[in-house]
């Protein structure tokens, strides 16, 4: 069964539950009719014995002599074929009809004892139950005629049922079938019912929405990187040719080297981003996360950066504060994090300018800060600036490709931190990124502290 149709199945176990319910009903009333036909025979043969036990009693006392004709005459009163059997234990012995043997096979008998006059007497009384038996016989013979075209008019009238019910979902699978990769914008048709197919074509439809999305984004994610390799490539190419187009100076080999070296690294940094990007979006890059203080990491990118804001006259102002910050992290991952935001800060800032980069922490939070006072990025790019190969002013553009700060978000989110940004255009911008306190460093850190405290 388990290869069958839902329809199928469905008509199956329908069939089965009905035919466990319809046994389960005509048994039932077999058995209480019986039940109550049997106790209404055993009431009038008790109801009989008493009278005859009470009419022996009786007549024994008033006329012994003639005790057999009247019993007689008493159960020529009874139902046809009736049977009475009386014995003592003086000897006396009465049966009815007179002569019978044992009683007949379709008579339904009752027991019972009495004494009378210091002897012991044994009653025996039956009444025929052919009557009922056939009764039986008749429900029995109609239950079981009747049960199987009951369920038999059920399981077609279940598969009939079944078959509408289904048909939404046959509607629903011959439009799924229709969507494709070209035309993943057609929806598919909600039935009005609201009821569980309507629920799940909604879902369908907004599974269907997020794959359009996804493909779009795919599509112009590859489109941006073949653009954005295909002039690297072009200027390698361009400066291969012509240093072998004739002979030229060996300073002129060695300019067109390095031309075909700078172009090289930035298509090596490109493909670099673009694996750590492609490897976050498939779950499968590896991140292990330490305990350390963020402090010690921008620490270390500012001095990196020291140098390039120095030729500028830019300077970079520092406020790490006192306590260290502990966090969860990967201090490369980081490193490169907080590498991206300050190289932005201080490619857009004017020439004498400032940069600020602070740390400032709570009970639950460590927030790091990086403010610059530069062009500022305009409010319409304010949404776009992290998505992939975004460049807000390509005219400006030094030799980027717009995935450092989709780097750093994606970073950010592998470290569950939130990342935001406040820039008005010609004051600044101001990055923040937002990272959870690393408890169990807190207090490593605090019983350090009361040990020193206890050693002094």
């Amino acid at each position: 069964m388990r290869h069958k149709s839902i329809r199928f199945r469905l008509t199956m176990w329908y069939a089965l539950i009905l035919t466990a319910g319809l046994g389960l009903f005509g048994a039932l009333t077999w058995l209480s009719l019986r039940h109550r036909l049997i106790s209404e025979v055993d009431r009038e043969l008790d109801a009989g014995a008493s009278r005859f036990e009470k009419y022996f009693k009786t007549e024994s006392a008033e006329a012994p002599g003639q005790l057999r004709d009247e019993l007689d005459e008493f159960c020529q009163a009874l139902p046809p074929s009736s049977y009475i059997s009386l014995s003592g234990s003086n000897g006396f012995v009465f049966r009815y009809p007179e002569g019978g043997g044992a009683p007949p096979q379709d008579l339904r008998t009752q027991r019972r004892e009495f004494t009378w006059n210091g002897e012991r007497f044994m009653l025996d009384a039956g009444v025929p139950i052919g009557d009922v038996m056939h009764t039986l016989d008749l429900l029995r013979l109609l239950l079981l005629s009747l049960i199987p075209v009951v369920i038999a008019i059920a399981c077609v009238g279940g598969a009939w049922v079944s078959g509408r019910a289904l048909r939404p979902v046959q509607d629903l699978t011959a439009a799924a079938l229709r969507v494709s990769i070209d035309n993943l914008s057609k929806r598919l048709p909600v039935p009005a019912t609201q009821d569980e197919i309507a629920r799940l074509t909604e879902v369908l439809n907004t599974m269907l929405g997020r794959l359009e999305a996804s493909v779009g984004t795919l599509s112009r994610f590859v489109a941006d990187a073949s653009h954005e390799l295909r002039t690297p490539l072009a200027v390698i190419r361009t400066s291969a040719e012509l240093a072998l187009r004739r002979a030229r100076s060996p300073e002129a080999y060695r300019q067109s080297l390095q031309e075909i070296v700078i172009e090289a690294e930035r298509m090596t940094r490109l493909v670099e981003d673009l694996l750590l990007l492609a490897r976050r979006d498939t779950g499968a890059a590896e991140m292990p996360l330490t305990t350390l203080d963020v402090r010690d990491v921008l620490g270390d990118v500012c001095s990196q950066m020291g140098g390039l804001a120095e030729t500028r006259g830019i300077r970079v102002s520092v406020c790490l504060g006192d306590e260290a910050a502990w966090i969860s992290g990967n201090r490369p991952a980081l490193h490169r994090l907080f590498l991206v935001l300050l190289d932005n800060a201080i490619k857009y800032s004017a020439d004498g300018g400032e940069v600020i980069v602070s740390v400032r922490q709570d009970a639950a939070n460590v927030a790091v800060t990086v403010e610059d006072f530069g062009s500022g990025i305009r409010a319409g790019d304010l949404p776009h600036i992290f998505k992939r190969f975004y460049q807000a002013d390509r005219s400006r553009s030094d030799g980027g490709h717009g995935l450092g700060l989709s780097l750093a978000q994606s970073i950010a989110q592998a470290h569950r931190a939130e990342i935001d940004v406040r820039s008005s255009e010609g004051v600044g911008s101001t990055f923040r990124v937002l990272f959870a306190v690393n408890p169990a460093a807190e207090i490593r850190d605090l019983q350090a502290d009361i040990f020193r405290q206890s050693s002094a």
